[in-house]
Formats: C-alpha cells, sequence, structure tokens
C-alpha cells in the first residue's frame, strides 16, 4: 500500500521510528478510513507539516507549494469535480496546455495521479502541500464555486446593457437589469451568504479591472467572490433599489437600510451606506442582528474586578459615564448593555443616536437628522425638558454636546455616552481640548471605560504555540509569569474556515474618577501623567486586560500585540 510505503521511506530516512510508524498505523486503521498516516504523524508531534511538505518535496524531486500564497482560478477549479478533491485530498492548481497541476499532501501515492488523468483527460503534474493546508483550500475555494454556480445560474444565456461610466445612466435599463435573475440571485446569496458566516460588514467595491466583494468577519476582511464586471451597475442598482434610494444619484453619498424577514429567523437589518469613487460606487452593508446582540456583560470580557466597578458607576443617580475606543470596537454593545440593565419600570430612559441600530422596548430611542436640525445638542435640550432619569448620547463631538452632557450630569441624571479616543486616561485631554473646564470635567465623570475588540482562538482547533521568555516580557508579562506561561493559538479548521479565530472578546481599561485622579485633572495634568497615577491605584490597561485574556487562552499572543500597545 502507498501508505506504508510512505512510512517505509520515512523510517528509512531516519526521520521516525519503526516502533512510531506501527503505533502509527495502528492508530490509522482504528481511525477509520480517510485518515492519512501523515495527518496522525503531525498530530502526535513526530513530524511538523513543514518537515514533512520539505521531506517529499526532495524524495520524490517535487515542488512544494504554500496555499496561503495561492489564488484560486475558477476555470481550473470546475476541472476537478468537489468529491473527487475531497476524497483524494488534492487541488488544482494551475494548467499548462494539456497539463494540470495539482496538489497533493502524499506524492507516494501513484494511483491518484492515474485516476485524475482518467477523470479529466489531462495529462498530471504533482505539486506537494501540506494536508492541513489543502483541506482548507478545498473547503474554502469549493464553497466559494458552489456559492457563486449557484447565484449565476444561466447567466450567460441573459443578455442586458451595462451604463457606461462616463454617461448619463439609462434608467429604465438599469431598472429592467436589476430585475433580471442572476442579479437578484446574486445579491440574495450575497446578503444570506453574509448572514451565515456570521458577518458584521459586507464591502462591494468596483475597480478598473476588477469587482470584488468582501466579508468582514470577527474584525478581519475576507474576499469571498469576485462577479463579473459588466455586472457592477446592476448589483449597485439592485442594493440601492433595496435600500431605498436614488439610482440616478451617482456622484454624492446616500445611506439607508434594508431589512430581510427569513423564516424561523428574526428580521435582519441592513445598514447600507453608498460611497462614489473613481471607478464607481463602493456599497458597505452592516449587519444588525437583533438576535445576536450580547447584553450580558458577563460575557463581553470584562474581568470580575473591572465588571464590579462598572456595574457600581453605572447604578449611580447621576453623573456621567463614557465608553471610548476606535469604530467598530464595541462600544454601542458596552452601552446597550449597561441600559439593558438599567432598563426598569422606574426609570425614564432616552437616548440619542446617529444610526439607532437596535430598537429596546422601554427605552426612548430618537434618531439624529442632521438635515433638519435634529442633532446631539439639540435632541439634548429636548430630553432635558422631558423629565429624565438616564440619557444616552451616541457620540460626543463637539463643545458644545459635552457642555450639556455635562450639566445634565450635574442637576442629578446619570448621562452616557462614547468618544474616539485611545486610552481611557487620554478621554480626559479630549474633553479639555473641546473647551469643557477640568472642574466640571472633574465633578461630573464617574467613569472612564477604554476598549478594543479581539478575536477569540478557536476552541476546535487550539494548539499550544511557542513564545519565547523575551518576546512575553517585551509585552508585559512579569519575569515570574512568564516562566511557563502557555500561549494558544488556532491551528485552521473547517468551524473557524482556516483562519484559527471564531468570535470576539473585548480588552477593557476601567478607570474610575478616583480622588487623586480628579485632583490631577483640576491641577492640569497631562494624559501620561494620569496613566501613571491610574496604573499606581490598579487600574488595569488594555495590554494587561489582553495578557490575562491570553493567559486564560482566550486569544493568541498576535491579536494581543494587533490590539493593544505596550504600557510606557
Amino acid at each position: 500500500m502507498h501508505v506504508s510505503r510512505l512510512g517505509e521511506i520515512l523510517v528509512k530516512n531516519n526521520l521516525i521510528t519503526k516502533e512510531q510508524l506501527a503505533a502509527s498505523l495502528l492508530e490509522q486503521q482504528t481511525a477509520g478510513a480517510g485518515v492519512r498516516l501523515g495527518s496522525i504523524l503531525i498530530k502526535n508531534g513526530l513530524l511538523s507539516e513543514s518537515e514533512l511538505t520539505t521531506f517529499l518535496s526532495r524524495q520524490y524531486g517535487v515542488p512544494s507549494i504554500n496555499l496561503a500564497d495561492f489564488e484560486a482560478d475558477v476555470a481550473i477549479l470546475k476541472l476537478i469535480p468537489h468529491d473527487i478533491a475531497k476524497k483524494y485530498q488534492i487541488i488544482p492548481v494551475n494548467r499548462m496546455g494539456s497539463t494540470l497541476v495539482i496538489a497533493m499532501g502524499d506524492p507516494s501515492n501513484i494511483f491518484i495521479p492515474d485516476d485524475i488523468r482518467f477523470i479529466t483527460g489531462y495529462n498530471i503534474q504533482i505539486v506537494v502541500a501540506s494536508e492541513s493546508a489543502i483541506k482548507s483550500a478545498i473547503e474554502k475555494y469549493y464553497n466559494q464555486l458552489a456559492s457563486l454556480a449557484d447565484a449565476m445560474g444561466d447567466l450567460d444565456l441573459v443578455e442586458f446593457e451595462v451604463v457606461e461610466e462616463e454617461s448619463d445612466p439609462d434608467l429604465s435599463t438599469l431598472k429592467r437589469a436589476t430585475e433580471e435573475a442572476p442579479v437578484v440571485k446574486l445579491v440574495n446569496l450575497i446578503l444570506l451568504d453574509a448572514i451565515r458566516k456570521k458577518a458584521s460588514d459586507i464591502h462591494i467595491e468596483p475597480y478598473e479591472k476588477l469587482f470584488r466583494i468582501r466579508y468582514r468577519i470577527d474584525g478581519m476582511l475576507y474576499e469571498v467572490m469576485k462577479p463579473p464586471i459588466k455586472m457592477k451597475n446592476a448589483i449597485t442598482s439592485r442594493i440601492k433599489i433595496m435600500a431605498e434610494l436614488d439610482i440616478a444619484e451617482r456622484r454624492l453619498p446616500q445611506d439607508g437600510r434594508i431589512k430581510i424577514k427569513l423564516v424561523g429567523v428574526p428580521v435582519m437589518d441592513f445598514r447600507v451606506s453608498v460611497l462614489p469613487t473613481l471607478f464607481g460606487e463602493k456599497i458597505v452593508l452592516r449587519l444588525l442582528d437583533q438576535s445576536s446582540l450580547q447584553l450580558d456583560m458577563t460575557k463581553l470580557g470584562y474581568e470580575a474586578d473591572s465588571l464590579k466597578i462598572f456595574k457600581r458607576e453605572i447604578h449611580k443617580p447621576f453623573g456621567m459615564v463614557l465608553v471610548t475606543g476606535p469604530t467598530g470596537s464595541g462600544k454601542t454593545v458596552s452601552l446597550y448593555s449597561a441600559l439593558a440593565d438599567l432598563n426598569k419600570v422606574t426609570e425614564n430612559i432616552s437616548t440619542a443616536e446617529d444610526p439607532v441600530e437596535f430598537n429596546f422596548p422601554g427605552i426612548n430611542q430618537v434618531q439624529m437628522h442632521e438635515g433638519i436640525g435634529l442633532n446631539f445638542t439639540t435632541a439634548l435640550r429636548a430630553f432635558l425638558r422631558q423629565d429624565p432619569d438616564i440619557i444616552m448620547i451616541g457620540e460626543i463631538r463637539d463643545f458644545e454636546t459635552a457642555e450639556i452632557g455635562i450639566k445634565a450630569a450635574l442637576t442629578g441624571h446619570l448621562v452616557l455616552s462614547t468618544l474616539h479616543t485611545n486610552d481611557a486616561p487620554s478621554t480626559i485631554n479630549r474633553l479639555l481640548n473641546m473647551g469643557v473646564e477640568p472642574y466640571l470635567v472633574s465633578s461630573a465623570v464617574n467613569l472612564i471605560t477604554a476598549q478594543r475588540l479581539a478575536r477569540r482562538v478557536c476552541m476546535e482547533c487550539r494548539e499550544p504555540e511557542e513564545i519565547s521568555v523575551r518576546a512575553l516580557m517585551d509585552a508585559g508579562v512579569t519575569p515570574e509569569e512568564a516562566v511557563g506561561f502557555v500561549c494558544y493559538k488556532g491551528k485552521g479548521c473547517p468551524l473557524c474556515n482556516g483562519t484559527g479565530y471564531k468570535g470576539r472578546v473585548g480588552f477593557y481599561q476601567v478607570m474610575p474618577m478616583l480622588e487623586e485622579i480628579r485632583e490631577l485633572v483640576l491641577a492640569g495634568a497631562n494624559t501620561s501623567e494620569i496613566k501613571r497615577e491610574s496604573m499606581r491605584l490598579g487600574v488595569r490597561t488594555m495590554r494587561q486586560s489582553g495578557l490575562t485574556k491570553l493567559k486564560e487562552g482566550i486569544t493568541s499572543f498576535e491579536e494581543v500585540l494587533r490590539v493593544t500597545v505596550t504600557d510606557d
């Protein structure tokens, strides 16, 4: 058998022992059909993937390929059916005349090339790649191919006129194109596939010779398909019609919403933003899934001591609580979690939001409309005439909003809001730079929490990762903890689409306005001085929060370095 032949070659080259081969072959028989010897050797730590791939490449005189750098060609993928690729664990990577190049994990299996030659009619050339990389590539590219095939249907049989970029659009032609079955099917597929993959955003991007669609999943963008560029205008117009936007207006940005009702699933809300670019209109759709909104603060990632402080401050009858961080850091979810905890019949809660992302029974939510003069300042003034207990301001953007919010906090109201700052201490200087007096900041603010979102390690394929003691210490781990500190990283599996990550977790810096910090604010201290004092008082920085999650095996070392900075 070809499997034992591979084992014999490995033994002959002193890469494994006869005893290890016998034990691995026995384990292979127990595991059942489809489990390869190479996978068992790697799983048991007898060989690494790179060692096995390098050895096989040298032994059989065939090139090796890194499939992570490989971009699949749809036409070549179609030459080998999905079931065949999965059965033999191969993937076609190139075609040169009558020769088809396939990547396989075990070149010693001489039967596979013969079978593929018979199935495809092409001469077969082998390149070697790791088995896990081939498995991930099959999952990724054949799923994409199936999705496209399902969406496109009989696309080639449908003819419609595409309006050129330079000319004014022929609206009647464009409207007809948006109603063609392939366009409708493709747009529906894009939206439904994003829901299925739990994407947070869809990016539909036109370029000069390329039209691509990307999903943001767990905070990272992934390319999912490249529809024919001739469909660009029809797809764009279809989405604009669904969002009730003006398809004739192609020179100005537009915003809208799409609501989709699925059987057995709550209504899905898509926030649509259209932006004119050099080669057409780029569309970004943000998915707002009410069912996936996590309002349980204990599951957001707060450390127990930080959560206790946060809950204590939001339950005070007056004062200001600020949540800070960049766009997409989960500030809105933190505020909604706090509001859900505060939402009682005895409390009058009003929110000013731009936009209102989720609807809450029992909370008076107001959507901002700058065009008619309804902004945060106007809404806040109106709230103060509505006998409020708790006020939530979507974002403090200017002095006027900050001033009214702080005055409300000083006159018996609890005010929650967000700002865009790097960390909790720098929020104080941001308010002072807006023009708010230090004594007002010192008196009104109860707590500032800064946050970032990092990707969770996939628990299905999690494995220990070796990080040097020096690197850990440079990241902020104490010398005592660095020795024996175990880090984890996802290997990549079908559950996490080969990324090694599944879901996200928050890193939090929760800084209550302790008396020592209030005195520093009144004395005009800078951000560094406030940060040093807060750390001395026991406030955990975001890097420290990230290292806590790393120690618990929730996230990876690279994620901690990606989303946080060192504590200078």
